[in-house]
């Protein structure tokens, strides 16, 4: 399947293409395949209610992602492949299962958030765990999202990334999926759904557990970006995701009893890892050296937001009290290292197996049930947007630096902002063709009629 590309060149297609983890984080793919893995995990599990972007990857692109698990495979000596879809998305199983090679198979992951956790993918399909604090290849896994294979496979042949497969969900006529242009604005994708069912609508962009709740429908898609899920301001989900750091703070240190539900419930505790929600909690009422001991319990945590969303009786804010303290361990200089991380984990909890959080109970928590019958199919649909804006800050690295003037006219897949030669980084591309305009931190494409 990828006997035609030279493996010492695919590494640099990959960077110059752009290629990023577009399961949300946006590490730079070039660097993960630098690494020797003796498994490649592809991560369809898709966790997030609502979403059906790794799906849709699936059921439509499926020898595409093939070719990119073979490519990866290749390049990082990976023996034995691995596609994680969760057992209810049986209809994306029934049609890779026939299409596997030998030295791929699927695994079925329980219907449960959050499933696609790498954590979770690697310690499921291997019996390892990923260091405290370390990365898969720590293990001999390499892990890329579906759509990540996918932007792979393009790039070995010369196509660089200038779309990001998404879903828009919500209180919107016709949900759906598909490859839209980055840089497109909200406005713009979510008007691809028909009109909107709401008064005073707001998005959760990337997400219903670990996306950001936005209001300005100006703002636009990045590379990273999975999901809009367009929601009534005053829903319980966008009310919860909207607290002030003021008010959860507050709230957190007069209402909460310590009665650890955060910490007996959180995905990473019951794996072994040294994350306490409740004592990070606890630190709010102290000072000084006490406060300090119990805050660097929150550093090994993955915002998956159980605690908060799930957890917690007294709907207070856990995820993100740890969210901001891991902010004040790194500007306090009290960052743990990976080493230090690992003295203190411990073994993998006796009852983890049965405290799982199924997936569609948590929908119907979230106030989501009302949207659950609608599936976002596949979309396919040429969309060209009259004006993109790409930020300069979308991915992780070195932020690249833009390489056209205001006036320049670009074409689709033209280089707009390169990296810095040293260092961790990789290029933006035109996602449009037209005229550009520099604003900032972002980069204007106006399509020329």
């Amino acid at each position: 399947m990828s006997g035609s590309i030279d493996m010492n060149s695919l590494v640099e297609k990959v960077r110059s293409a752009g290629v990023v983890g577009a399961g949300g984080g946006g590490f730079p793919s070039y660097v993960k395949m630098q690494a020797r893995a003796d498994i490649l995990i592809a991560n369809g599990a898709e966790c997030e209610p609502l979403l059906y972007k790794d799906q849709t990857i699936i059921q439509q692109f499926a020898a595409e992602l093939l070719k990119g698990m073979a490519l990866v495979m290749e390049q990082t000596g990976a023996s034995r492949g691995v596609i994680a879809i969760k057992e209810k998305h049986q209809d994306s199983i029934s049609h890779i299962e026939g299409l596997l090679p030998g030295n791929i198979e699927l695994k079925r992951m329980t219907n449960m958030y959050p499933a696609g956790d790498e954590y979770e993918l690697v310690y499921e399909i291997t019996g390892d765990r990923i260091p405290a604090g370390g990365l898969p290849k720590d293990v001999g896994v390499a892990v890329q999202n579906v759509e990540t294979l996918v932007n792979i496979a393009r790039a070995a042949e010369g196509k660089p990334v200038t779309r990001t497969m998404i879903t828009v969900h919500g209180e919107v006529e016709h949900p759906f999926t598909a490859w839209l242009p980055i840089g497109m604005r909200f406005a713009d994708v979510i008007s691809l759904a028909g009109a909107i069912t709401c008064d005073d609508p707001v998005v959760i962009d990337g997400g219903a557990m670990m996306g950001t709740v936005v209001d300005d429908m100006d703002a636009s898609i990045a590379a990273v970006s999975s999901g809009l899920l367009v929601l009534p301001r005053d829903s319980y989900l966008v009310r919860r995701r909207s607290e002030t750091e003021q008010q959860y703070k507050r709230i957190g240190k007069s209402g909460c009893d310590q009665c650890t539900l955060c910490t007996e419930m959180c995905p990473r505790y019951l794996l072994g890892y040294p994350i306490q929600p409740h004592l990070v909690m606890r630190s709010l009422l102290t000072t000084g050296v006490v406060s300090e001991t119990l805050s660097v319990h929150a550093q090994a945590c993955c915002e998956c937001n159980i605690c908060t969303l799930w957890a917690c009786p007294e709907q207070l804010n856990p995820r993100d009290i740890c969210v901001s303290t891991k902010r004040d361990l790194k500007a306090n200089d009290l960052w743990l290292t990976p080493e230090q991380l690992q003295g203190q984990t411990r073994e993998v909890h006796s009852m983890r197996e049965y405290r799982g959080v199924p997936s569609q109970r948590l929908t119907r928590k979230l106030g989501l049930a009302k949207y659950d019958g609608k599936t976002a199919h596949w979309k396919d649909v040429q969309v060209n947007p009259s004006r993109v804006v790409i930020s300069l800050h979308q991915r992780m690295g070195q932020q690249p630096e833009p390489v056209v003037r205001s006036g320049d006219m670009v074409s689709e897949g033209d280089i707009i902002a390169a990296p810095p030669k040293e260092g961790m980084g990789i290029p933006l591309h035109a996602s449009i063709s037209g005229k550009v305009t520099l604003t900032g931190d972002s980069i204007v494409i106006n399509a020329v009629m």
